[in-house]
């Protein structure tokens, strides 16, 4: 299955790496060691959305930082390129990643793989994430609220690990799709949606008890 995804976004890839190359030059690519499935370390690739030596200048901006220690996020960080900033606020700088699903490295769907120091800066009580394969598309990633506390982004990382029925899957697409929609085509919907008495999906809250299963059907399309 993820061959047929990969066969089929294969155009919009295209279109990406040309994007790339005419608003930011080379190398069209970005590659960083994360933590993957058993704690074991991987290279994963992302287009590169940020200015040459980057990590760099991350110093100078670590007392902006928006997530909660040891992580590191700035929604508006300055050193992304003109074309970066579209990449990374749509997500398709994270398309390189089903290269990682087709080799086995990572899943559809789970805790999206931190940095190295990040992850090794973490609690005993994070391994937990380590127990199935990183994914492109996790809760903590469609959750508005992801920023708020360490122990927010905790709950949202068990979340992925422990729902993992078909349905809830599916649901997690769809809002995934929606976090990424441009904010006038969210009020649009949700107008919309309001007016036929209709709710839209929202990640459950704090006190929302999950249930727990084995393996998801769209967790890992390698085995």
């Amino acid at each position: 299955m993820s061959l047929v995804l990969v066969t089929a976004l294969l155009p919009v890839f295209c279109t990406v790496v040309l994007l790339v190359l005419a608003f930011s030059g080379q190398p069209i690519l970005f590659w960083q060691e994360r933590m993957g499935h058993g704690k074991k370390p991987f290279k994963m690739l992302k287009f590169r959305t940020m200015r040459h030596d980057a990590e760099k200048e991350k110093k100078k901006l670590l007392k902006y930082n928006e997530a909660p220690q040891p992580m590191f996020k700035m929604r508006n960080d300055p050193r992304f390129t003109k074309v970066g900033r579209f990449l990374s606020r749509t997500g398709l700088d994270e398309l390189p990643q089903f290269f990682h699903v087709l080799t086995g490295k990572m899943s559809f769907i789970g805790p999206r793989p931190l940095p190295i120091k990040e992850a090794q800066k973490l609690p005993k009580d994070w391994d937990f994430r380590y127990n199935i394969k990183p994914g492109i598309i996790s809760h903590w990633a469609v959750a508005t609220d992801r920023y708020t506390s360490l122990k927010r982004w905790r709950e949202l990382d068990q979340q992925t690990v422990d729902t993992g029925s078909l349905r809830s899957d599916m649901k997690l697409i769809g809002q995934c799709f929606y976090f990424l929609l441009p904010s006038k085509i969210k009020a649009l919907l949700k107008k919309s949606r309001v007016g036929a008495g209709s709710t839209l999906p929202r990640i459950p809250s704090q006190n929302t008890t999950v249930v727990s299963r084995k393996r998801a059907p769209l967790r890992s399309f390698v085995q």
